[in-house]
């Protein structure tokens, strides 16, 4: 008789990303187990957690490619059409329009418990995967033989290959000794979604104020998904404000763009740490997600990079496949570290600058943000630059 706990690949996490690479792997005849703490019921009825991701477009075609767009609640997704990043009280604003990239918009915006119960929905009956919910890791291990994954309750799961996708704070990753380095930016997000009397025109705003940055991103009607970024030492006060009081906050700092603004969630902190990992690959073990590579959300592409990375390590284990090779093949990991580094590299460091720049409230640094929305308004290069990036319609080549 076969051994149950007998696999090809082993992912450890059931978020979006290691979801995404079972779905990837779908047809390829791999037997992937998926191991996970939270129970099935919750994957597949995920609690709003108030956040709202920014799709490019090389995701929502990947979330087509793999069933997962049209199960979306199609009343909860929101457009952007064009999006403004402004400075303060500076007149200068650095404006992107999905015209001049010879697109219809620029992104969508989806409600993150949507993404995660679609990408439940798609491998739930898929033959080839096995979920273990409810499951805690106790060890982890690989050797020239595979991978070896112990469960607290004493089963032990074998594979050809080991997956972390368990978050930006990666247990197994440091049980495999991997390091990472991470970046406490020393601020809380705090994020919900707020209704408001007039349109948004499915325009995207960063605003850079000097004491905290607000975005807005335009959902559905006449709602918009907040994203309130301040320093931690203030963040209890500002969660601790009534309902109206917070309401009437945002409004103003927004200059009443929108009218009168009204909560239509709860609010939800998140502490912002950065994480990227000095390694994405080890022997018979991987790294996708936020395991590899945990972003500040002000470039809106933690979600987008986690998928991506993904469908290219899903490539690069076919292609071993088909050579004769199976999933932990040492060629496919280092081309998929390889090209994920490329992509990841500039995205995270220069996210950080960013951040960096425009959180910094002294003189000197207020003085380098206005000139960086200036140079990105008058230099056509590095504008363009910016808007294809936002975009990434020419990522999605299969």
């Amino acid at each position: 008789m076969a051994d149950t706990n007998q696999f090809d690949i082993i992912v450890v996490g059931a978020g979006p990303a290691g979801l995404g690479f079972a779905r990837a792997m779908q047809g390829s005849g791999q037997r992937v187990a998926i191991v996970e703490r939270l129970a099935e019921s919750v994957l597949a009825n995920p609690p709003e957690d108030g956040r709202d991701i920014a799709l490019t477009h090389s995701s929502e075609a990947l979330m087509r490619e793999f069933d997962m767009w049209d199960r979306l609640d199609a009343t909860r997704l929101g457009m952007i059409r064009d999006a403004k990043v402004l400075n303060g009280a500076s007149p200068f604003a650095l404006n992107f329009e999905s015209q001049k990239a010879g697109a219809a918009y620029l992104g969508r915006i989806v409600p993150n418990h949507e993404i995660r119960r679609t990408a439940y929905e798609v491998i739930r009956d898929d033959p080839g995967v096995t979920l273990f919910c409810a499951a805690e890791v106790a060890s982890v291990a690989t050797d020239a033989g595979g991978a070896t994954v112990g469960l607290a309750d004493g089963r032990r799961l074998h594979g050809k290959l080991l997956i972390a996708a368990d978050s930006r704070f990666s247990g197994v990753r440091r049980k495999m000794g991997l390091a990472a380095d991470s970046l406490d930016f020393g601020r809380v997000v705090i994020v919900c979604e707020m209704a408001h009397d007039l349109p948004h025109g499915d325009t995207a705003y960063e605003c850079f104020h000097y004491d905290q940055t607000l975005a807005i991103l335009p959902m559905a009607g006449h709602v918009s998904s907040v994203v309130v970024t301040l320093p931690a030492d203030r963040a209890e006060q500002v969660m601790a404000m009534s309902d109206d009081a917070f309401a009437a906050d945002v409004a103003a700092r927004f200059e009443g763009r929108l009218g009168a603004m009204r909560l239509s969630s709860p609010r939800h902190p998140y502490p912002l740490v950065a994480v990227l990992a000095r390694r994405f690959v080890g022997h018979r073990f991987a790294l996708v997600g936020d395991a590899a590579v945990g972003m500040h959300p002000v470039t809106a592409h933690g979600y987008n990079l986690g998928l991506s990375g993904a469908s290219l390590l899903a490539t690069e284990i076919r292609a071993a496949l088909e050579r004769g090779g199976d999933a932990g093949d040492i060629r496919a990991l280092t081309g998929y570290e390889r090209a994920h580094r490329r992509t990841v590299l500039p995205l995270y460091h220069g996210t950080n600058t960013l951040v960096r720049l425009f959180t910094d409230d002294r003189p000197p640094a207020r003085l380098l943000r206005g000139a960086a929305l200036r140079l990105g308004t008058v230099v056509k290069p590095v504008h363009n630059r910016i808007l294809h990036k936002l975009t990434d319609i020419e990522a999605h080549v299969r």
